[in-house]
């Protein structure tokens, strides 16, 4: 993992800000990396994902795959695999669904929650923490990549 001190910090003032990002992201996303996407509900979460699968090529509608726990898009120049795993209640769940294809496959993976299965996920994993400020506004949000 990444020290807090590489570091980068982007405000969103909207919520295009935060699609812009994430499709600034997916536009230079890299076979085999894996993305782990972390805040509250209702930060943005699925609205960086959106733009990550446009940056991809994906045209599709992307939502949260809170219930299936992984989505696939293979239309983009590299497959997306979206995982949500906020009803994930251990890791050992994420067996069943062979992860591992997913995370050591020919795709990039995006993980929503992914502080619910740390023990499994790769140490080289990227980091986007999405915070709220209401002091800055109610569509504010500090964006954090490490």
């Amino acid at each position: 993992m990444s020290h807090l001190e590489d570091s980068i910090v982007k405000e969103s003032f909207q919520a295009e800000d935060t699609f812009q990002l994430g499709k600034e992201l997916g536009s230079r996303a890299k076979m085999g990396e894996i993305y782990c996407l972390d805040g509250d509900l209702g930060v943005g979460k699925t609205v960086f994902t959106q733009g990550f699968a446009s940056g991809l090529g994906i045209t599709e509608p992307v939502n949260s795959p809170t219930f299936t726990i992984v989505q696939v898009y293979e239309e983009g120049r590299l497959p997306l695999y979206h995982f949500d795993v906020y009803r994930i209640a251990d890791s050992s769940e994420m067996d069943e669904i062979g992860y591992e294809e997913y995370f050591f496959g020919e795709g990039v993976c995006l993980i929503e929650w992914s502080e619910r299965i740390e023990e499994i996920l790769p140490k080289d994993c990227r980091r986007v923490l999405i915070e709220k400020d209401l002091e800055k506004g109610f569509d504010y949000r500090k964006i954090t990549i490490v």
